[in-house]
């Protein structure tokens, strides 16, 4: 990987008071540099040789005075990179990350902590839902280790749900991990998220483009989408809603010829209508991380592969058995009343109306969202919900009599679908 250059104060002020500059768009400063050279020569530029390349607004925000707070924010910002592991990578640095040059508009700065080859490193992005379910948190991590595993750097947005678990699942694997955040690169949200931030910036890298001390503002956000979708080859989007900043972050993707790829979920559920809506635009159909791998001609860890296809195969056939039922003959009636697999009574038929799920215990109504909107068994419950055996079954068996869900041959459960 190419080496950060150094930067001379004069260097570094230049550069910070173009980036900082008001109404300097990207794009117009990039063809400045393009013009010009290093933001010195920007700076030295009388206004009509400037207004010449990119246009009068352009010029004025170049020349224009700098911010009350400028040589504060030098400062903090000379201070910040002399601590260990922090970089200030600039535009014309040879160690930016080439692929952000595909941009129209990339950063000028950008603050980077922690392992700077990773920026450099192939990539995937696994992204997906803030409020994700319980089985999208287990997917996102499987997928992230995977990937990780073999050899790709995972990166991902810092967020709540989806993002975290793919940081966590990736962050001690081969290829590790790279958070782009919204905020300035010495602050860190979600503040939930503060220990996974370090332990990102120890063993992976954590990256900005907005200025030390940028508090997060939700217009940042999908700015720092295109960055995401910039970094890397794929986007794997794991639960998203119909409006979502991680389908952002796949437009953003395909446009720049990145493949995209969705997982697939309930129809009932409301976190998979946009995993299904970009399918239905041409997203690339996943169910297993190796589907990824393949489509990004990316070999299998060493010795892996069969492991983990032995590993899936069992998964496969326990789901499947639900759905497989033996046709009843002509004529069959089911006997009245209903039982459940445990042989007793079902209160809640068919036809009858289901008790609301806001006046359910608290214990059922964690229970159901543990559930989410897949077949689960009741170890899979166990792990999700830590509640002890004779609460956990005396839960379901509620659930299941208040027509909440049903149980399935096999010993799986599923969230009913009727009425939803």
């Amino acid at each position: 990987m190419p080496t950060t250059l150094p930067l001379s104060p004069e260097e570094l002020a230049a550069w910070l008071r173009l980036a900082l500059a008001r109404g300097l768009r990207p794009t117009a400063l990039r063809a400045l540099l393009g013009a010009f050279g290093l933001p010195q020569n920007v700076l030295a530029q009388p206004f009509s040789a400037l207004a010449a390349v990119a246009g009068a607004q352009a010029a004025h925000a170049a020349l224009g005075e700098t911010r009350p707070d400028f040589a504060a924010q030098l400062e903090a910002l000379q201070a910040w990179r002399a601590a260990p592991g922090n970089a200030v990578i600039t535009l014309a640095d040879p160690a930016y990350p080439a692929r952000l040059l595909d941009m129209p508009d990339p950063p000028p700065l950008l603050y980077a902590k922690g392992r700077l080859e990773l920026l450099h490193a192939r990539a995937v992005a696994v992204v997906g839902s803030r409020n994700a379910t319980p089985q999208a948190i287990e997917d996102a991590a499987r997928f992230a280790r995977t990937l990780a595993a073999s050899g790709l750097t995972v990166v991902s947005g810092l967020a709540l749900g989806v993002d975290g678990a793919a940081h966590r699942g990736a962050l001690h694997e081969h290829g590790g991990t790279v958070a782009v955040i919204g905020t300035g690169a010495d602050l860190v949200y979600p503040p939930a998220h503060r220990p996974l931030a370090t332990e990102i910036a120890a063993h992976g890298a954590l990256v900005s483009e907005w200025p030390l001390g940028t508090p997060a503002r939700s217009a940042n956000f999908p700015q720092r989408n295109r960055v995401i979708a910039a970094f890397v080859e794929g986007v794997v989007v794991i639960e998203a809603a119909q409006r979502s900043g991680s389908l952002i972050t796949a437009r953003l993707a395909n446009e720049m010829g990145r493949d995209v790829f969705a997982l697939p979920g309930s129809i009932h559920a409301p976190l998979t209508r946009g995993c299904h809506g970009l399918i239905k635009q041409g997203a690339q159909l996943v169910e297993s991380p190796e589907e990824v791998l393949d489509a990004l001609n990316v070999g299998q860890p060493s010795g892996s592969g069969r492991a983990l296809a032995s590993r899936r195969e069992p998964r496969r056939q326990k789901v499947s058995v639900p759905f497989d039922r033996p046709p009843r003959d002509a004529g069959e009636t089911l006997p009245l009343p209903l039982e459940s697999p445990r042989g007793e009574p079902l209160r809640a038929h068919r036809g009858e109306a289901r008790k609301p799920t806001a006046s359910l215990a608290a214990e059922a109504r964690r229970l159901l969202e543990a559930l989410g909107h897949a077949p689960a068994t009741v170890e899979i419950l166990a792990q999700r919900t830590d509640m002890p055996e004779a609460v956990l079954q005396g839960t379901l068996l509620q659930l299941e009599l208040a027509g909440h869900l049903d149980a399935l041959p096999g010993g799986w459960f599923v969230r009913a679908s009727r009425g939803q």
